[in-house]
């Protein structure tokens, strides 16, 4: 679903006072909205064309730092300007915050005005088109896993991060009674998003005390990552807003069940699921067994894509339902890939692997490349596992640090051919920027472990 405003609606709510400011967003590689905030009428005489920002935007990490080694801007170069190119049809109300609305960017070379190719809108955009060359669309939903706590954004930040304590005081998995008292924040986030243009269907207590989840129905690629990233900062803001906080980091203790992002797929040919033949068993057509083998036979060299940091790697532990084996099943949440919906139209295939951090753009880019290799190459699908995954050891293993899963993309020819070089290399930089920061840290179990008795 695209957005809920044309630049004719947005006029006349200008008119009328109801919309004053329009946030011009890009998003960035950590998956977060970027830009800025403009007077309506000045969005309406000129920027809805063409704004800009520094081209730093697609060079840093979570911190905000500016990292060297990347061949795209540095100092040397000088930082210069991106521009950014408004997508009209994610205009959008934006309700939890008074007077606004919000649009999507596509992010252009300043001076040839061509896409940014590292950009994560335009390489999801690319494996789209690769699709849409074989006739085929891909739809695809994902989940939002995240944990609410009792005390603000500010508190927890003086407080160093240390004591932080959950909105509820036992696992909700599915629990009225508990999410009941989460309504405060829960409520207005189905709501507001909704009317933001967003399909929510539903959210949920999770397996783990103060953990959400929140489900937005499937929509085309594109739709599905836009709906994705607007979805996670609108949590954070309305949560804020509550005097709470919200946090995606995948496992933010060590005896806490980490949080997801499951990413479910399937591809159309027209009107027509290109994935279910009701004469195969489980209605798997051969196109679905291809693509399956493709995203299974390489999730290893994609991997970073779906766990991009340091802690996105703690979450993978047995008996937490964080898959750690490369190997599909039939509606086994053990497996890193889960069939769904078999025998029916809507059979599909999940992602288990990503957490709640990834950036929707480059996992669902990275899973859709793998999968149309697995077509070209008509590649064979092995038999389901079976039983509990986590103890089968002929099952092959996802790399299990951010140090492994780096070096599997840098030497991934697939995703080289799928996506150019230049944007391997750029990711593969993040990736060991985000490494070398924690290489250089001393962390508080270091010091307690060893300041005595080392």
């Amino acid at each position: 679903m695209p957005g809920n405003l044309t630049i004719e609606s947005l006029k006349t709510l200008a008119s009328e006072g109801q919309i004053d400011t329009v946030l011009v967003c890009m998003v960035d590689m950590q998956g977060r909205l970027m830009g800025k905030r403009f007077h309506v009428r000045n969005f309406i005489d000129s920027a809805h064309a063409e704004t800009h920002c520094c081209n730093y935007l697609l060079a840093t990490d979570l911190e905000m730092a500016t990292p060297d080694g990347y061949a795209s801007t540095s100092w040397h170069a000088g930082y210069g300007d991106y521009a950014l190119h408004p997508d009209l049809t994610t205009l959008r109300l934006v309700p939890w915050l008074e007077g606004t609305a919000m649009v999507l960017c596509d992010v252009l070379d300043h001076h040839t005005h061509q896409p940014v190719a590292h950009s994560p809108r335009e390489v999801l955009k690319r494996q789209i088109e690769r699709l849409a060359a074989m006739g085929l669309t891909a739809m695809m939903a994902s989940e939002l896993e995240f944990f609410l706590f009792e005390q603000s954004y500010e508190n927890i930040r003086k407080g160093g991060f240390h004591d932080l304590v959950p909105i509820s005081g036992y696992n909700e998995d599915y629990h009225i009674l508990q999410t009941t008292k989460e309504e405060v924040v829960m409520r207005p986030l189905r709501n507001h998003l909704f009317a933001a243009g967003i399909p929510v269907e539903n959210s949920k207590g999770e397996a783990e005390a103060g953990q959400e989840e929140l489900n937005i129905r499937y929509a085309s690629a594109l739709d599905c990552a836009d709906h994705h990233t607007i979805a996670k900062h609108a949590t954070k803001e309305i949560a804020w807003q509550k005097g709470h906080a919200a946090s995606f980091l995948p496992k933010w203790h060590h005896t806490r069940v980490g949080s997801s992002a499951h990413i479910h797929m399937s591809l159309w040919r027209g009107e027509l699921p290109a994935f279910f033949d009701p004469s195969a068993q489980w209605g798997m057509s051969d196109l679905m067994r291809q693509f399956m083998a493709g995203i299974i036979e390489y999730a290893p060299e994609y991997t970073v894509f779906l766990a991009p940091y340091i802690n996105s790697y703690k979450r993978f532990m047995k008996g937490t339902f964080a898959p750690t084996k490369a190997v599909w099943s039939v509606d086994n949440r053990t497996a890193g890939f889960r069939l769904c919906g078999d025998g029916t139209r809507a059979v599909r295939v999940e992602c288990r692997i990503g957490g709640s951090d990834l950036n929707p753009y480059l996992a669902q880019a990275a899973l859709l490349a793998a999968g149309i290799k697995g077509i070209e190459n008509g590649m064979a699908l092995a038999p389901p596992a079976i039983g509990d995954v986590y103890q089968d050891g002929a099952a092959r293993q996802i790399p299990t640090t951010l140090r492994e899963a780096t070096g599997t993309l840098r030497n991934s020819a697939m995703l080289r051919e799928a996506m150019g070089d230049a944007v391997i290399n750029h990711y593969v930089r993040c990736a060991e920027w985000e490494q070398e920061e924690f290489d250089r840290v001393v962390t508080d179990w270091e010091i307690a472990r060893g300041f005595e008795r080392a």
